[in-house]
């Protein structure tokens, strides 16, 4: 095409978007603008699968599944049975309500992995000289000795995880993760003194009776 057209065609599409100008402005009255407003405001709004608790949940899952069918296949222990032997391993001796706390479980649960876990002399118990009625639990040799193989296992794995982020990611991930930790338990304070609060005993029903 030769330069001339060139100039009459862009001023033919010139001409054409200054007519069309009109009708995009009569297009965007504010009713049409208003009665977009909702759709927007749906569209921003966060579903499930994008809420930042869902996400880490998700990750976490994975992260225990791969790690339950390594450890049984290596070592025949479940993940309640690895972390109880990792946690022994690093904090021995340990009594049952620390374990619990320190694993994330209540008391029943913890109890049971360890009756588990002793069954198999793996776990010892000993007597607790700050309770004379406690037991201290500790592992046994055979404990100590299975605790070597599981925590390289799980230390190869989390070099593969690390693996795929550089230096800068990581201490980035560890000061999120430490924030995202802070924000959590701010909020299960708040809800421990919503739940304790005089104004949750109140009931607007009984009023209206």
């Amino acid at each position: 095409m030769r330069p001339g057209r060139d100039v009459d065609a862009s001023a033919r599409a010139g001409a054409g978007g200054s007519r069309a100008a009109p009708r995009a402005a009569q297009s965007a009255r504010p009713g049409a603008a208003q009665s977009a407003r909702p759709v927007a405001a749906q569209s921003a709004r966060a579903e499930i699968r994008d809420l930042i608790s869902f996400r880490i949940h998700a990750v976490a899952n994975l992260l225990s599944r791969g790690a339950a069918l390594t450890y049984r296949r290596q070592f025949d222990v479940s993940l309640m049975e690895w972390r109880t032997l990792a946690l022994l391993g690093a904090h021995q001796p340990l009594s049952l309500n620390e374990l619990a706390r320190h694993a994330g479980l209540d008391k029943g649960q913890m109890s049971r992995v360890v009756a588990g876990l002793s069954r198999r002399a793996l776990v010892l118990r000993g007597p607790d000289s700050a309770d004379g009625r406690g037991v201290r639990l500790s592992l046994s040799r055979a404990g100590a000795k299975l605790y070597a193989g599981l925590i390289a296992s799980a230390n190869r794995r989390n070099d593969a995880f690390a693996a795929v982020l550089s230096v800068d990611e990581r201490r980035l991930l560890d000061d999120m993760l430490a924030r995202l930790a802070d924000k959590a338990r701010e909020l299960i304070h708040a809800e421990h003194e919503a739940a304790t609060s005089p104004a949750r005993n109140h009931n607007p029903r009984k009023e209206t009776r």
